[in-house]
Order: structure tokens, then C-alpha cells, then sequence
């Protein structure tokens, strides 16, 4: 059972825009009134959708549950190609975009299915000799970066309207998902960027009805929704079938 003064568990949080992950923590610490909060799998600002964080004891399993695939759906914009990959870089090479069929879009995709290596791109939280790289980006300084091996295990395209394509893909952790836009751009030859992305499910995790709280009930400090909400690790353990 839930202790009411040191709660521990998984919450799951529909993160909106315009705000980052950590935001979210912090906020989820004054809520809760305690410090020991991490989250799994950081979301860009512009992204949406679920966000895990893990509290008090449950911390033990971020390293676990931050190693689950994960799936998002989101839209790219052809034609565009931006310095962070998405809508809110500076605008790098705009190229018109040709007639694309629905079948050209999608053989792009299906190209990046598989084990493949993905170069992190230069707007990134990755660290290099201790300082992240959107620090250095922000400067101008671009860096050599090591490729990451990353996993796409499904993919669809779900909707063609040019020079906008939805798509959805489930993916291994690690994987940029402004950077696989940015590639299929690439591979049809007119560039692209990433416009919308909402993380739709992590692992065995998915935003059920009452089984996840917003920002807003985070930021209100409605602490007894929040509670009814969170999972216990009996319950998360039941869930993975562990």
C-alpha cells in the first residue's frame, strides 16, 4: 500500500508543448513534496504524450523501463530542412517538393526498418567532455559525434498530404525520431523536418483512462488524483508479466 507522506510508484503524465521533461519532474516534486523523482526517456519541448516518472523506490527501475521500445506518432514537413531537425530550428535549405506518390513516401520508410545507425543530431542532450551539445550548437560549433545503434520494429505512414506526411513508428530507446525525419528527407532528396511528435506508448505503458495525470493537475497540486493515478510496482511488475 501507498504511504500517503512518501508516495513510490509510476506516474504516467501527458506532457503538453512548450514545456521540457524536467519541467514536468519539478512541478511533479512540489506536487508530491518530494525530491525523489526521475523521469524515463526525455521529451523535446515541441513533443507531447507520455512521459514516466518514476518515485521514490520505484527510481530502482528507471534503467529498466528506460530500455523499452517506444512508439510515437508525428507528422514531417518535405521540402524544409532545419539545424535541430524539427519546427523550431533555423531554416537550413528549402528545395521544392516533387509528386511524391504514396508509395515513394513509404518505400523512404520502410528504407529505415531494421538495425540500422542513426548520427544524434547537433540540437541534442547528448554530452560531450561533460557539456551537452545544444549548448554547443547554440554557439555555432558543430562536433563529431559517435553514431548510435538504434532499432525501428514497425512503421507506418498514415497520412500523405504534401509536403505533410503522418507517420507512426515503434522504436528502440536512444532513437531520435527528428532525426529519422530528417533522413527520410534526405533519402527522397528534398530535405524535411520533424513538425509534430506525440509519444503514444513506452514499453508496456499506454495512456489509459485514469491510469495517467496532465501538467495541469501536476501544477494545481491536485495530489489526490495524482495518487489515484500512480502505479505501485506490485502493479507495474503485473503489467510486464514479471
Amino acid at each position: 500500500m501507498m504511504s500517503d507522506e512518501s508516495p513510490n510508484g509510476v506516474l504516467l503524465v501527458d506532457k503538453g508543448e512548450d514545456m521540457t521533461s524536467h519541467d514536468v519532474v519539478a512541478v511533479a516534486r512540489r506536487c508530491l513534496n518530494t525530491k525523489k523523482i526521475g523521469h524515463c526517456g526525455t521529451l523535446d519541448p515541441m513533443a507531447t504524450g507520455m512521459l514516466i516518472l518514476v518515485i521514490g523506490t520505484a527510481t530502482k527501475i528507471q534503467d529498466l523501463l528506460m530500455a523499452e521500445d517506444k512508439e510515437y506518432v508525428g507528422s514531417l514537413k518535405l521540402g524544409i530542412t532545419t539545424n535541430s531537425q524539427d519546427r523550431e530550428g533555423e531554416v537550413l535549405e528549402e528545395k521544392p517538393v516533387p509528386a511524391f506518390t504514396r508509395e515513394e513516401i513509404t518505400a523512404a520508410f520502410d528504407s529505415f526498418r531494421g538495425d540500422f545507425y542513426q548520427m544524434p543530431p547537433m540540437v541534442s542532450a547528448i554530452k560531450i567532455n561533460g557539456v551537452p551539445l545544444y549548448k554547443l550548437a547554440r554557439k555555432g560549433q558543430e562536433v563529431e559525434r559517435e553514431p548510435r545503434f538504434v532499432r525501428v520494429f514497425d512503421s507506418e505512414v498514415s497520412r500523405v498530404e504534401l509536403p505533410d506526411v503522418d507517420f507512426r513508428v515503434v522504436c528502440s530507446k536512444g532513437f531520435y525520431v527528428r532525426t529519422y525525419a530528417h533522413d527520410i528527407g534526405q533519402k527522397l532528396g528534398c530535405g524535411a523536418h520533424l513538425s509534430s511528435l506525440r509519444r503514444t506508448r513506452s514499453g508496456h505503458f499506454k495512456l489509459l483512462p485514469g491510469k495517467f495525470v496532465t501538467f495541469d493537475d501536476l501544477k494545481q497540486g491536485r495530489r489526490d488524483v495524482v495518487l489515484a493515478s500512480m502505479q505501485s510496482l506490485y502493479d507495474v511488475s503485473k503489467l510486464r508479466g514479471a
